[in-house]
Formats: C-alpha cells, sequence, structure tokens
C-alpha cells in the first residue's frame, strides 16, 4: 500500500485538506493519513473529509508523551513526531511506500514517477537547491541559508519498507525523539539537520534532483514556472508536480516571492488560488485554534523559555512528571516557574542558551527585512530597534 501522511496541529487543518484533495485527485487509491498533534476534535468526521484515517501524535508509542511534548514547541512536535509516524506505519504493516508532505504543499500532477522510483531506492530526497547560485543576494538567501537549516527540505520524504529504509526511519525516529530542537547555533534544526548525514550513513538513498518536485521561493532562481491552474502547469517545461507554500504564516513567502518570483504571473497566480481555497477548507474558522500542546492545563500559553528550561534540567524532569498540570500548585511546574521567575533563580546556563537563540532570531529577522528591501515595513516593526541594539 502506498501512503501519504502529513503532520499537523488543528490549526493547519485547512491546509492539510488543500493537500489530501490534490493527493487523492492524482492518486485516489492512496492512502491518506492524516497526522494530528493535537486532542482530535469530535466535529472531525472522515465521511466528510479528504483523508482516509486520523492519527494522534500519543498513538505512535512515544515514551512518557506528555512529558516529551511539553518539551517542545508546536513547530518541534510537529516536526519530532514524523519519524516515530514512519516507524510506527512500517512495524503496523500500514504501509509498503510512505511518502510525507508538508501540510502546505500540492500536488499538481501525479507523483508517479517517485512512486516507481521507491522500487529501486530505499529513500528519496530533494535538495532545497540543484543549482548553484549565481548573485551574492541569492547566495546568502537559499544556500547559506540551506547550510544553516539542512541541505535537504524534509518537507518530502519518501521511504520503502525494506530492511534499508526501516534501517533509516528507526535511526531518524531515534535521533528526533532526542534532538528534535530549533536551535541553529547549537547544530540542529528541528528534523532537518540530522538528514544531512544520511547519504554518508545509508547506501539505498536517492537524491531527486527533477525540478518537477519541491518547487518554491527558495529555488525559483532555477526553476521557470510557467502555464495557467486550467491548462496545466509546467516548471522549466516539464510538468509541475509538487509545490511548497512554504512561509505563508511568518510573511516570508510574500517577501521572497516578490524578490525571486518577480513579475511571474503564474506564481501570483498560484498564490491567490492557495490563499482562497485555504479560506474556503476553513482558514478563518480553524486557523488560530490553539493548540491542546501549546497551553497549560490552565489555558495559559507555554513559553519557550519554559520549555527550554525544563527539557535541559533532570530535576524538574523528575520533579514534575505531568508539566501541563496545574492543579495542584504544590507539584505544579507551572507554579514552580512563576515563584522561580520572580526570585530570579532559573539558572545562568539557561539564560545563556536563551540568549544565544534569541539573538539568532533578532539577526535573521533582521536579515529578512533588509534583503526584502522594505524599510517601510521595518518602521512598522517595534522590535527592530531592540534587535540592531542586539546584534
Amino acid at each position: 500500500m502506498v501512503v501519504f501522511f502529513t503532520s499537523i496541529t488543528t490549526n493547519y487543518l485547512p491546509k492539510a485538506r488543500v493537500l489530501a484533495e490534490s493527493v487523492k485527485h492524482h492518486h485516489p487509491d492512496a492512502h491518506f493519513m492524516l497526522l494530528l498533534s493535537d486532542t482530535r476534535p469530535d466535529w472531525l468526521n472522515l465521511e466528510q473529509e479528504p483523508f482516509d484515517s486520523v492519527v494522534t501524535s500519543d498513538q505512535l508509542g512515544i515514551p512518557d508523551f506528555s512529558r516529551w511534548a511539553f518539551m517542545h514547541s508546536v513547530v518541534e512536535l510537529c516536526t519530532a513526531v514524523k519519524g516515530p509516524a514512519f516507524r510506527w506505519l512500517f512495524e503496523q504493516g500500514k504501509a509498503d511506500k510512505a511518502f510525507y508532505l508538508d501540510p502546505d504543499m500540492v500536488v499538481f500532477s501525479p507523483m508517479t514517477p517517485l512512486i516507481d522510483k521507491l522500487d529501486e531506492a530505499s529513500v528519496l530526497l530533494t535538495p532545497h537547491q540543484t543549482e548553484p547560485e549565481q548573485t551574492p543576494g541569492a547566495v546568502i538567501d537559499n544556500e547559506i541559508c540551506s547550510l544553516k537549516h539542512g541541505v535537504f527540505n524534509l518537507g518530502f520524504l519518501a521511504v520503502r519498507n525494506s530492511p534499508e529504509g526501516r534501517r533509516f526511519s528507526n535511526w531518524w525516529a531515534d535521533r528526533l525523539l532526542d534532538h528534535c530542537y530549533d536551535d541553529i547555533p547549537g547544530g540542529i534544526f528541528t528534523d532537518q539537520r540530522w538528514v544531512d548525514l544520511a547519504p554518508c550513513l545509508f547506501s539505498d538513498i536517492f537524491v531527486v534532483r527533477d525540478p518537477d518536485y519541491n518547487v518554491a521561493t527558495w529555488n525559483l532562481t532555477h526553476r521557470e514556472v510557467a502555464g495557467t491552474l486550467e491548462s496545466g502547469l509546467t516548471v522549466n517545461g516539464n510538468p509541475l508536480r509538487l509545490y511548497h507554500f512554504s512561509g505563508f504564516d511568518s510573511g516570508a513567502q510574500a517577501v521572497m516571492l516578490k524578490k525571486y518570483g518577480g513579475d511571474n504571473a503564474t506564481l501570483w497566480a498560484m498564490r491567490d488560488w492557495y490563499i482562497a481555497e485555504c479560506e474556503k477548507k476553513g482558514q478563518s474558522e480553524l486557523g488560530r485554534i490553539p493548540c491542546v500542546y501549546g497551553v497549560y492545563a490552565n489555558g495559559v500559553k507555554v513559553e519557550q523559555r519554559q520549555r527550554v528550561l525544563y527539557r535541559t534540567r533532570q530535576d524538574l524532569i523528575n520533579a514534575y512528571p505531568d508539566p501541563f498540570n496545574c492543579d495542584d500548585p504544590q507539584r505544579s511546574y507551572y507554579h514552580w516557574y512563576q515563584v522561580a521567575e520572580a526570585q530570579d533563580d532559573l539558572g545562568e546556563e539557561n539564560s545563556a542558551e536563551l540568549l544565544r537563540n534569541e539573538l539568532y532570531r533578532q539577526r535573521e529577522a533582521l536579515r529578512l527585512i533588509h534583503n526584502s528591501r522594505s524599510w517601510k515595513l521595518a518602521r512598522k516593526l517595534g522590535s527592530v530597534a531592540r534587535a540592531l541594539r542586539l546584534v
């Protein structure tokens, strides 16, 4: 069986619906699994959805799931469960070939060539770039960005249920269980940087260099998208198969599309179409639903600094086995943190790590603003002045 799946929280359901419909349109016999790192809504009725099954992340056999989930931001969590999901699919005998696709992707032509390619290889990877950049700006935006975030875009990953495919999946799942954090200064970026090692560690890997797949703003310098949604879309004269609408929520997609898509009417028409499709699927209604793992049991948002401190302190992990729980102030991590913060007793090591990551994020925000040449936008962002002082 060929299984496609994506990993989301409930607020990404509209994007996942668009993706799943595109997959089922071109591969009606394939199974589409929704992997949900959230409480499954009572109103989610599979008879009215383009999904064939829904699996929540706490069903994947991850030990001590609630405590483990607390150690991750929502984005880290949705990426960390991808490896265990491949392992679960293979161990349960639910897939002969499994394809992971990010929820903000759309399949525009059949993926049959890659389904067939898995008869020869056990793992398929798509790089962010397949051609050297030619301008200083593109080198910074694309090549250096790949060096920071990972050479391969893990918005796509295909694995066959073979001995080597399972060996890769087990290795990747183990690394993600322990080290799936957004910590570029520390050498890792969620699930992606780990797979930079994969071609060195596993022999049965094929790197998909065809320009038809994983087209996104980071490779538009060498990929010419043309055509229309009605008559068919092409990239470098071939059928466009997989497009990645990455960066919509942050605003980066519009900035980088303006920079590298220029006046390409096809790309802007695709963007307008995607926004409209997500809206039809409930973006305005569902897009702001908080994830159950994003808040404490009392509804207060879990801050990233609270997650980082918890996961780096074994004494806290031992003392608060359910860090989301706030029922008893004497046994609640939430209440302990409030007291410790008020007393400025959180530990110098934790403060240094948080500052290091904050400095990096401020630099990245400033770089994006600078490269967009939109200083009018920059003046509207109150954080920029603070970033300038920190850099």
